[in-house]
C-alpha cells in the first residue's frame, strides 16, 4: 500500500473505532468469502465487519485513544465495529463462531474498556436491552398492583375505625415497593459488570 493509502486507512478505522460503541477483534482463518458475507449479513447494518491489517489496526486503535494489546494483533484479523446494541451483536458473533469454529473472538473494546473473549460471551449471554426494559416494567406494574391494592384495603380498614395500623402498614408497603423495583435494577448493572 503506498502512504496515502495507509494514512487513509488509518483515518477512516480511527473513526470507526470513535464512533463504535463496541469493537470486536476476531481471527477469520480458514473462513471462506461466503461464510464473511453470511457473518456481515447475521451482524445487520448497525455493525461494520472490516478485514484489518494489524499494524494499522493498531496506529489507529492509538490515534482514538484506545490500546490493543499486542497479544490480540496476531494472525489475520478483522474488526467488528458495533454501533448498535452491543448485546445483538456479541450474540450474533457467538453463534456464528459456535457454527463456524474458524472464526475465533479474541477479545475487544466495550464501553471504552478492554475486555477478553471470555467477557464479550458473557455479554452475549445478556439479554437485550429491550428484553431487560421489559422484564423492570412488568417488575414495576406488578409491584404498583401490588401497592395500590393494599392502600385500597388501608383505605377500607380506615373507613372502620383502625387508622394508626393503617400509617405503618403504608410505610411497609412503601418500603417494599422501593426493595423491587430497585433489585431489577442493581441485578441489571451488576451483569453489565
Amino acid at each position: 500500500m503506498a502512504r496515502p493509502d495507509k494514512a487513509a486507512a488509518v483515518a477512516e478505522l480511527t473513526e470507526d473505532f470513535r464512533t463504535a460503541t463496541a469493537t470486536v477483534l476476531t481471527e477469520y482463518r480458514g473462513l471462506s468469502v461466503t461464510l464473511m458475507k453470511k457473518l456481515r449479513r447475521d451482524l445487520g447494518t448497525d455493525t461494520k465487519y472490516s478485514v484489518v491489517k494489524n499494524t494499522l489496526t493498531k496506529i489507529a486503535a492509538k490515534e482514538a485513544g484506545f490500546d490493543v494489546p499486542a497479544e490480540l494483533l496476531t494472525g489475520p484479523s478483522a474488526l467488528a465495529f458495533i454501533k448498535g446494541d452491543a448485546i445483538v451483536a456479541a450474540k450474533s458473533l457467538r453463534d456464528f463462531a459456535k457454527e463456524n469454529p474458524f472464526l475465533v473472538i479474541k477479545g475487544g473494546i466495550y464501553e471504552g474498556k478492554n475486555v477478553t473473549a471470555a467477557e464479550i460471551y458473557k455479554l452475549a449471554d445478556l439479554e437485550s436491552r429491550e428484553v431487560l426494559l421489559a422484564k423492570l416494567a412488568g417488575a414495576m406494574k406488578a409491584t404498583m398492583a401490588n401497592a395500590i391494592r393494599t392502600i385500597d384495603a388501608l383505605r377500607i380498614k380506615k373507613e372502620e375505625g383502625s387508622a394508626p395500623v393503617a400509617v405503618e402498614a403504608v410505610a411497609e408497603v412503601v418500603a417494599e415497593v422501593t426493595e423491587e423495583v430497585q433489585a431489577p435494577v442493581e441485578a441489571t448493572e451488576e451483569e453489565k459488570e
